[in-house]
């Protein structure tokens, strides 16, 4: 009775370990890391890849985005084999000191692969800039531009012109005339009128 309680221990405690074996292991593949810069830039770290690594870096800041994008090999590094956390973390935890993401890292280094191979090494191998904000405000104050254009154009087209009404009269008394018929013109009539009025006015003052 003894022996087949042991027997039937051992098989239990081999299937667990069966099960165990079983286990996926935790991959680093599909990861995201949430960030900020020292400037306040919303950022996110995305990685993918298996022997070569491939890192995305996205970030938002004040109206406009950027991102860039890194290969390499960290698997060749033991360190990063041991615990790929770390190793992100690590670069995370650089690039939350600079005050934008994506300049002035070409090679991301840490501490724990500093003495892994070149190959080892996450190196830049693109990078862009999306001011889409910043495009449709120029968009906008163009057209606005464009349209107050036109209505300044429209507003000097309807000015009815002035000297062109002023019947030529001679030199002395018919000068006097035409001024104080222009300021009984600017007293009584609308400014568009003061042209065809200063004109009739005259024309009754004699």
């Amino acid at each position: 009775m003894k022996s087949v309680a042991l027997l039937f221990l051992v098989v239990i405690c081999g299937m667990g370990g069966l099960g165990q074996k079983l286990k996926p292991k935790k991959r680093s593949n599909g990861e995201e890391i949430n960030f900020r810069t020292k400037t306040k830039d919303v950022c996110t770290m995305r990685m993918s890849g298996d022997e070569e690594r491939k890192l995305r870096i996205e970030c938002k800041s004040q109206g406009m985005s950027y991102w860039c994008e890194f290969t390499g090999k960290p698997s060749i590094c033991r360190a990063f084999r041991n615990n790929p956390k770390i190793y992100w973390n690590q670069i995370a935890m650089e690039l939350r000191k600079l005050p934008h993401a994506c300049e002035s890292t070409q090679v991301l280094k840490t501490n724990m692969c500093q003495r892994a191979p070149t190959e080892a090494l996450m190196k830049q191998i693109d990078a862009g800039m999306e001011p889409e904000d910043l495009a449709n405000q120029d968009k906008s104050v163009q057209k606005t531009s464009t349209r107050g254009e036109g209505k300044s154009s429209v507003k000097k087209i309807d000015k009815p012109p002035i000297l062109p009404l002023i019947k030529p009269t001679q030199h002395g008394q018919g000068s006097e005339n035409e001024t104080e018929a222009m300021k009984l013109a600017r007293e009584h009539c609308w400014e568009s009128l003061h042209g065809v009025c200063s004109y009739i006015i005259g024309i009754f003052r004699g």
